[in-house]
């Protein structure tokens, strides 16, 4: 007599949770918040495949203004396809883009998804990176309802281990030789948080 087989797993979050619904604006504070890119920020995408620090970390290909109004079209197409959920950091008094933050590599069947951030100057040193970190993380586990969220980032870049330090995101290991800079493979730190973790104080 064969065994039966074992039901099925259930999708993590169900198809259609993106689809069906805009994305929204997330507040960070009184004066910035997440909100999707709109083609006038194109600038802002051209001065960041420009900027020495997100070049390095980042490697973005750099981009005309028609580019990069494709871009953002394509970051809304991949809303709804489900594949990401990438938000502007922006300064609703100056209007522009300061920076990115969201997630790619969405996996709604999996629940988990990886963060992708960039400020440029006028956006650093006031801590938006980490807030956009934990404000998109609630969303991501809360309201969307994802599982597990990982942070990858080249040992060589504090900066970014700061983040997600701050941001509460465990450091789990490092991945040996995992992705190619201009100067070469460089090893990764692996950080996550899931569903259930404690959120940092500040937060």
């Amino acid at each position: 007599m064969t065994a039966p087989l074992p039901p099925p797993i259930p999708p993590v979050v169900p198809a259609g949770r993106l689809r069906d619904g805009e994305q929204p604006t997330l507040p960070l504070s009184p004066d910035a918040e997440l909100r999707p890119w709109r083609p006038a920020d194109a600038h802002a995408l051209v001065a960041a495949c420009q900027d020495p620090d997100i070049r390095q970390w980042n490697r973005p290909a750099q981009v005309t203004l028609e580019g990069a109004r494709d871009k953002i079209a394509h970051w809304h197409r991949r809303w709804h396809d489900e594949q990401a959920a990438i938000w502007a950091v922006a300064r609703p008094a100056c209007g522009g883009a300061v920076g990115l933050a969201g997630l790619g590599d969405l996996d709604l069947m999996g629940g988990s998804g990886e963060f992708l951030y960039w400020l440029l100057p006028a956006g650093r040193g006031g801590g938006l990176a980490v807030s956009a970190t934990v404000r998109i993380s609630r969303w991501a586990l809360h309201d969307l309802g994802l599982h597990r969220l990982r942070i990858t980032h080249s040992v060589g870049n504090p900066a970014s281990c700061r983040v997600a330090d701050k941001a509460g995101f465990r450091l789990e290991g490092t991945m040996r030789s995992a992705l190619l800079h201009a100067d070469g493979w460089h090893d990764e730190h692996l950080h996550a948080r899931v569903a259930g973790d404690d959120w940092p104080a500040h937060a």
